[in-house]
């Protein structure tokens, strides 16, 4: 969620696997014993029927843990968006839905919780690079600062800042975290990079309450989409 005020800074910004584990028992009077009792004593039978139902239920439960994560797997499978007219690239989810809205060059929205949302923007500068304007902590700053601006903002940290090499120069990463009143707490996955003076920014936004956290295996699919955002290879004519 880059501000509108961010945007407008006229240096950068224009415009267990659960298994039941059965001990072995090798000892054969061990082994005669058990027998015995399970032959003889209704405990020993009823013991051995719940050894057996539990072992039925957690095969059942790791079925449907297996079931359930190839179901995730499919759900959220990563695909590849390349605008060619803009110069950007990066993946999304395959079942998140393209929408339009203003300011955006581009939004994808989760179908069932629409709040959560990947955008990106594109706007002219007069910088060759990012760190023309500064580290990605000066970034981060300024970043978190727009944010905390907002009226609607209760409270804004940064979770983490980086940078990584593209094939146009740096990137900069942030993660941060906004309890809000327009939907109340929320992780922020934000990139950015200049290439031909453009700024490129990229947002992914997703739900982060605390009775509905973000799990690792969202996150880690989140985390990808962030890592793809690149600049498109420029052409020589």
């Amino acid at each position: 969620m880059w501000s509108s005020s961010f945007l407008a800074s006229p240096h950068l910004f224009s415009p267990p696997k659960l298994s039941l584990v059965l001990s072995s028992h090798r000892s054969s009077s061990h082994e005669k014993k058990i027998l015995c009792f399970t032959q003889n004593n209704t405990t020993g039978i009823n013991l051995s029927k719940r050894h057996l139902n539990i072992s039925t239920l957690t095969l059942l439960f790791s079925g449907f843990l297996l079931d359930k994560a190839k179901s995730i797997t499919e759900l959220d499978s990563l695909q590849e968006y390349t605008d060619s007219n803009n110069g950007f690239t990066l993946l999304v989810p395959s079942s998140w839905i393209k929408v339009e809205k203003a300011g955006a060059n581009v939004l994808f929205e989760e179908q069932e919780k629409r709040s959560n949302n990947i955008g990106v923007v594109v706007s002219p500068v007069r910088i060759k690079s990012l760190e023309d304007f500064g580290t990605p902590q000066f970034v981060a700053d300024k970043l978190i600062n727009a944010e905390k601006r907002k009226e609607s903002t209760i409270e804004a940290e940064v979770v983490s800042v980086g940078e990584r090499s593209s094939g146009q120069g740096k990137v900069y990463e942030f993660e941060y975290k906004i309890d809000s009143t327009r939907g109340g707490i929320k992780r922020v996955f934000s990139a950015a990079f200049v290439s031909s003076k453009k700024l490129y920014l990229l947002n992914v936004v997703h739900s982060d309450k605390p009775e509905e956290p973000l799990d690792s295996g969202t996150r880690n699919m989140l985390e990808q989409v962030l890592h793809s955002f690149d600049a498109l290879p420029l052409t020589t004519t």
